[in-house]
Formats: structure tokens, C-alpha cells, sequence
């Protein structure tokens, strides 16, 4: 099969088999508005997503975004949300729209999905480095303080709650992190979809002296590995201009792209 072919095919599978429930996993609450789902997840964050907009034409879609807007509106514990767009949906004057409406357009990423045995193989790890999967407190703090400093963010313990309460769902969500000289030097997650081919890799965070070494290469691997022995035969990611390279070397192709949009309550 052409690369063409594989990129229809993976493009398709993602837009038939996650842009369902499998995409909010941990949400408190989602409410169908027309083709939108608007989600509630804790800690006062909301999210909109959808599988596609039916065929909407500008005037409908500019009602959409405002109408969901005001819907979060008027929830009184949401104090930012996320719109994630697609660049492959049929959506005419989105992108205005949701300017119009107090969004601000935030960095694209590349949707990036192939075949979990490519990216499966065994990679071999510089000396003293090491893999582990984490489930106890205070290594997901850890992990995720080392998150929040790779990508540039205020130490916050909100993403490390949010993973505990997954963790205390066991739904097969796994934290994997590479270790060097006593601390967390790379992490990532992965998160098998249920009822579909699918599992994520998501969140994958390397310390910049520790690049460059083939660490996050091999935390691909082994969550890979994971994936397979979960019987799931897809991976995906939305990938920084970063990781999209690493996953291309290993056969994960760039189907789309997607850019979040997002609002801060005033």
C-alpha cells in the first residue's frame, strides 16, 4: 500500500474511531449540542470537540462557537476551555469566529498515527539511563513537575491530580518515565482507546541535556510494546515539531493537523 493510501486509511480510522467518548476519557461531564460535544473535565477546564461539523456552512458555524461559548458561560466552575480543530474538517469561518468569540489561536500540532509494531522494536538505551512504568504519588509528581518544566510551564500539582484519578480508575492508562543519575530525565503515557485498534501516546517530555541520545526514542518503544501486548495495532499522537520528526522515522505518518484554540473566563 502507497503512502497516500496508509495516510486515507489512518486519516480514517482516526475520524471514525476517536473523535467519540474515546477522546475524553476522564471528563466529568459532556453535553451534545447539535454536532459539538462540549465537555467538563475538573479542576474548571471545558473542551469542545466533535467529529465533524455536518456540513455547516460560515453563518451556522459562527452560531455554534457563540452558543458554545455562552454554554460555558454559564457554567460557573469553567474558567477556561479549549476548542480543537482539526484542518482537515469542513468548517468555513471557524477561525474567525472563534476569534470573535474571545478565543485565542494556539500553536498547531500534527496528528500523527501508524502502526504500533513500527515503532516497536528495541531500542537500545545510553549507559545509565533506565525505563520504568510509575504508579505510585510521588513519582507522577515528579513526572509531571518534569513535564511542566520541559514545556515551559509554572510547576503545578493539577496535571499530576489528574493523573492519579486516572490511575485510581485502572482503565488501562500506563505512565512510563526514563531515569538518569536519581531523577526523571523523560516521560510520556500511553492510553489504549477501548473498543477501537487505537492507543495514545501522549505527554512525552524529555530534559534538554538529555536529547539527542535516543531516551524518548526508546519510551516510544516500550509503550509501543505496551500497546501490543493490549491488542491495540494503531498509534497515535498530536506531536510538537519536536517528537513529528522521531515518529516520522518510525512510520507514523502526519495524517492532518490540529490547533487549539482557547479562552480564559475574564
Amino acid at each position: 500500500m502507497s503512502e497516500s493510501e496508509n495516510r486515507a486509511r489512518f486519516l480514517a480510522a482516526y475520524d471514525e474511531q476517536l473523535r467519540t467518548d474515546a477522546e475524553t476519557p476522564s471528563a466529568h461531564k459532556v453535553t451534545q449540542h447539535g454536532p459539538l460535544r462540549l465537555v467538563t473535565f475538573m479542576k474548571g477546564r471545558g473542551f469542545v470537540t466533535y467529529r465533524d461539523l455536518g456540513g455547516a456552512d460560515k453563518q451556522t458555524v459562527r452560531k455554534l462557537v457563540a452558543e458554545a461559548i455562552a454554554y460555558f458561560e454559564n457554567e460557573p466552575g469553567i474558567n477556561r476551555v479549549e476548542w480543537k480543530s482539526r484542518s482537515h474538517d469542513h468548517a468555513p469561518g471557524l477561525h474567525e469566529a472563534l476569534l470573535e468569540n474571545g478565543f485565542a489561536e494556539d500553536s498547531p500540532e500534527s496528528i500523527m498515527v501508524g502502526e504500533a509494531q513500527a515503532l516497536s522494536g528495541h531500542v537500545a538505551l545510553p549507559d545509565g539511563v533506565s525505563l520504568r512504568q510509575v504508579f505510585d504519588e510521588p513519582d507522577v509528581r515528579a513526572m509531571s513537575a518534569m513535564q511542566d518544566e520541559v514545556f515551559g510551564e509554572p510547576a503545578s500539582g493539577e496535571m499530576a491530580d489528574a493523573l492519579l484519578r486516572r490511575l485510581s480508575l485502572d482503565d488501562g492508562m500506563q505512565l512510563w518515565v526514563a531515569e538518569a543519575e536519581g531523577r526523571i530525565v523523560s516521560a510520556g503515557r500511553l492510553e489504549p482507546v477501548p473498543g477501537t485498534a487505537f492507543a495514545g501516546i501522549w505527554g512525552g517530555a524529555t530534559l534538554e541535556e538529555w536529547r539527542g541520545r535516543g531516551i524518548y526514542r526508546a519510551l516510544t518503544a516500550r509503550r509501543a510494546q505496551a500497546a501490543l501486548d493490549m491488542g491495540k495495532t494503531l498509534i497515535h499522537s498530536d506531536s510538537t515539531e519536536y517528537s513529528r520528526p522521531i515518529l516520522e522515522r518510525y512510520g507514523l505518518l502526519k495524517v492532518s493537523t490540529t490547533t487549539p484554540y482557547r479562552w480564559a473566563r475574564h
